[in-house]
């Protein structure tokens, strides 16, 4: 007997447990059309009030997975293993992490997302790079991550195109910020890549999604009980987000960074810490080292042999991007009109900092999206950001601007400001809090 759709609403919204076959119903409703926008919506609020077990969210993560094309990589003559980041300001993570976990022989089919909020996207980095094109056809992604080893792409149509119908959906009903909701999304399109293993950056603090280092945990479990609950290797690492991570923030400026990074020309220290510990992880959850601190050897020579830079510049000029940024990126530089340095209201130490406030800053030079059809700018933004415990005043700026014209970086600049607290002593921020595995223990 069908179950019709305000059934299944109803049997949520009454505090039931759903069964997979309502839930794959449901969704599949979504992905044809029987389910109208209403119903939808009314399923998402349903859940956010009574939320889900795990075994529902499997279901749900499935469902979403099996709304499209699922990626096979089984041809690979090593493991297809990914990273997903919970986002922040200044997380250029995975333009590193990809070459290197690619030096170290793995293959890394990286699906990625644009900027969302004061978040930056790692699609919207990539579209600095000029030629790089973040939506090849399949064939030209499979081809890459064969012959380089790791490609960097945004989502296609055909995977798990569900969620993309329902996330909308939940954008503009007030539904997003729920953990069974926010798990199968990511999980649906990451299950839907094909990987063999994922490793999560749950990020926490002022500038993370989950503020809170018990909702960071929350999610985490949650992410990685359901991923493994679905069959794919998971684990994750709760991060800081109290502060940018990279020193820059911006798009053109962390790929400046992340080439710096490769190349050894500079490495920021907190981000070096938090880039090696997920690689390790990654590593370790494919098989490709015995234990994490094996997994943080190889992860260290991949970096510092040079191996992972030579492969980041392959990939770049195999999507498209210019076949000389290894030794003439600033030739391709993004350049804003206006670089000055920037203040802050006292002499002292940085003592905290307000990372969205940060990320808000980028968003009005331009380097982010108030609304979805806006353009982005991508030469704008910060580097020379101070982190917590370095020394502010007069002869010690909190950051570099770069910015288009003198308004904007006006306002920038009073944003920036109130987002730094200064004063006599700073206190302790580590980078990494927790390490989940597989099993999600922390």
């Amino acid at each position: 007997m069908t179950v019709l759709p305000q059934e299944i609403i109803a049997k949520k919204r009454d505090g039931h447990a759903l069964d997979k076959d309502e839930i794959a119903a449901f969704i599949g409703g979504i992905t044809s059309g029987a389910v109208s926008d209403a119903q939808a919506a009314a399923f998402a609020m349903a859940v956010f009030f009574r939320n889900m077990s795990v075994p529902e969210r499997v279901a749900l993560t499935l469902a979403m997975r099996d709304s499209g094309k699922v990626l096979d990589w089984s041809d690979l003559d090593g493991p297809a293993i990914d990273k997903h980041s919970t986002g922040g300001v200044g997380d250029n993570v995975s333009l590193m992490l990809a070459p290197m976990l690619a030096a170290c022989g793995a293959y890394v089919p990286m699906i990625s997302g644009r900027g969302l909020g004061h978040t930056g996207g790692t699609l919207d980095k990539f579209d600095a790079i000029p030629g790089y094109t973040t939506n090849p056809d399949n064939d030209t992604f499979r081809r890459v991550v064969r012959d380089v080893g790791c490609a960097i792409i945004g989502q296609t149509d055909d995977l798990a195109p569900a969620d993309r119908r329902l996330y909308a959906i939940r954008d503009v009903t007030a539904t997003v910020e729920n953990i069974s909701l926010i798990t199968a999304s990511i999980l649906s399109k990451k299950l839907a890549a094909g990987l063999d293993a994922l490793i999560l950056d749950v990020k926490t603090g002022t500038g993370a999604f989950m503020q809170t280092l018990d909702g960071s945990t929350a999610l985490a479990q949650s992410l990685v009980g359901v991923a493994n609950g679905a069959g794919m290797k998971t684990g994750a690492l709760i991060t800081d987000m109290n502060e940018p991570l990279a020193s820059a923030a911006g798009n053109w400026l962390e790929v400046k960074n992340a080439i710096d990074f490769l190349t050894g020309a500079h490495r920021d220290p907190r981000l070096l810490e938090v880039t090696l510990n997920l690689c390790a992880a990654g590593l370790t959850l494919g098989g490709m080292a015995l234990e994490h601190d094996d997994g943080y050897l190889r992860a260290k020579v991949a970096l510092e042999s040079g191996r992972a830079a030579e492969i980041f510049f392959r990939m770049v000029a195999a999507l498209g991007g210019p076949a000389d940024l290894d030794a003439h990126h600033g030739t391709h530089a993004r350049k804003a009109a206006i670089v000055r340095d920037v203040y802050a209201d006292g002499d002292g130490v940085v003592t905290a900092v307000d990372t969205r406030a940060v990320g808000m800053a980028v968003v009005v030079l331009g380097g982010g999206r108030r609304d979805p059809k806006d353009k982005i700018d991508y030469a704008v933004g910060f580097d020379r950001l101070a982190g917590i415990g370095q020394r502010a005043g007069a002869d010690a700026p909190i950051a570099r601007i770069h910015a288009q014209d003198e308004a904007r970086a006006k306002e920038a600049e009073e944003r920036i400001r109130a987002a730094y607290a200064v004063g006599g002593g700073a206190p302790d921020n580590p980078v990494i809090y927790s390490q989940l595995d597989p099993q999600g223990a922390a």
